[in-house]
């Protein structure tokens, strides 16, 4: 009944009446959950055709809005899994995190309060747990507005903030442990928590030592004031020897990392992604859409009127600036067009499914500016891609990984000799 319902919704989509009123919105993400089974298509479109003898069209186009949309919240419940973030934690989050660069105003481009709760609101009405914010975020606006949001739901959460660039003063940036202790300490007043779940070093400073950095967290672990630490925007060799350096010393470990990561950036395959996999660190992706740009929305100039890519005049927004970025919008828009789905849904399910097959544990961070852009991002939970459209996804925006990494790849025979390819390699190494 339920399959029957959502193919009835795919049907009367397409008729004149329909494509004007909202129910056929609901008909179209409800026709993801059936239609490659042939058996009850077949099945459905004999029961619309006897419905529509039996009615007028106005009537079934009244009758079957009704119905989709009631069975638009019954069924169409959007699935958010969960995973243990990195081997060194036993930390379950969603695999969708709420990224709230947006909530506020203080950088003069972003969400008002009241827009910025019905967001948070929908995130965790969708199943998301893991919030990840930053004191520097609309100048520690973000963190004060979650702080009564997060208030009567504290211990079903994971807050993860920042330090590094809150401040403006001397002293109060960058990641010495003087700035660690009193940016962690303003951070917990802005959101009026007595902890923080997963605490970052926002970006490397290039000048504080990482034993000072990873020092400074275990002291904070001890002290109750934090539960993990990870690095976010760090060069892999940094983080590998932080992680090494917790270990050996008995320190609290690192627990993950958090990188820029999507089809048109995907430098972090050569290197920061290995180590996370070898050194068991979980793994969060901001910026998944490019900014915008993997949507394909910026192939309309009117749209960039209106967008980010205006208001902050290009910052932390990609560009369609060669033959490699248009090759991959192509590729999402034809794979887009086959799925009868959006273009931002194929990039999301790509970067959501791209390490399914490999011990890699990782989490995508949802930056949403309003209520539609953020349901629009979750209801991309709905498609999953086939490993034939991954594939294609992951030739289109291959890069080139450089020394050493093709040295070696191009040395298999002088590596293994005579047994070259008859080895089985199944395990990474650090």
């Amino acid at each position: 009944m339920n399959l029957r319902a959502a193919l009835f919704c795919r049907r009367l989509a397409n008729s004149s009446i329909l494509q004007k009123d909202r129910g056929c919105y609901y008909g179209n993400a409800l026709i993801q959950l059936s239609k490659k089974d042939s058996k009850i298509k077949t099945l459905a479109a004999g029961i619309l055709e006897d419905m529509q003898r039996i009615y007028s069209m106005d009537h079934v186009g009244i009758f079957f809005t009704i119905k989709c949309t009631y069975w638009y919240s019954i069924i169409k419940q959007i699935k958010m899994k969960y995973k243990i973030f990195g081997s060194k934690t036993g930390l379950r989050v969603s695999e969708l995190a709420l990224g709230t660069g947006t909530f506020g105003t203080r950088w003069g481009y972003g969400s008002q309060p009241e827009e910025a709760r019905r967001v948070f609101d929908a995130y965790i009405e969708a199943g998301g747990n893991f919030i990840d914010t930053a004191d520097g975020y609309q100048a520690g606006e973000s963190e004060e507005l979650l702080s009564g949001m997060i208030a009567d739901k504290r211990q079903n959460l994971v807050v993860a903030t920042k330090y590094t660039m809150g401040g403006r003063d001397l002293l109060t940036t960058g990641n010495s442990r003087k700035n660690l202790i009193q940016s962690v300490e303003a951070s917990l007043k802005r959101l009026k928590t007595d902890y923080i779940d997963l605490y970052w070093a926002h970006m490397a400073d290039g000048q504080t030592p990482i034993e000072e950095i990873v020092r400074g967290f275990d002291d904070l672990v001890k002290a109750g004031k934090i539960l993990y630490a990870g690095f976010s925007n760090f060069p892999a060799w940094r983080i590998a020897s932080a992680s090494v350096l917790a270990d050996l010393r008995g320190w609290s470990p690192v627990a993950g990392i958090q990188i820029e990561y999507n089809l048109i950036e995907r430098t972090p395959d050569r290197d920061l992604l290995p180590m996370a996999e070898a050194l068991g660190l979980g793994v969060a992706f901001w910026s998944p859409l490019a900014g915008g740009l993997l949507t394909g929305k910026y192939r309309n100039p009117a749209a960039i009127e209106t967008s980010r890519k205006k208001e902050w005049n290009g910052f932390l927004v990609k560009d369609e600036a060669g033959a490699r970025e248009t090759a991959i919008l192509d590729t999402l828009q034809k794979i887009a067009k086959e799925r009868e789905t959006k273009v931002g849904h194929v990039a999301l399910a790509w970067i959501r499914q791209r390490h399914d097959h490999q011990p890699l544990s990782t989490v995508t961070i949802l930056g949403a500016k309003n209520l539609a852009q953020l349901k629009d991002n979750i209801d991309s939970l709905s498609l999953t891609l086939t490993d034939g459209e991954i594939r294609q996804l992951d030739d289109v925006s291959q890069i080139a990984l450089g020394s050493p990494h093709e040295v070696i790849a191009g040395s298999q025979q002088m590596i293994f000799g005579l047994s070259s390819g008859k080895i089985e390699l199944k395990h990474p190494v650090a």
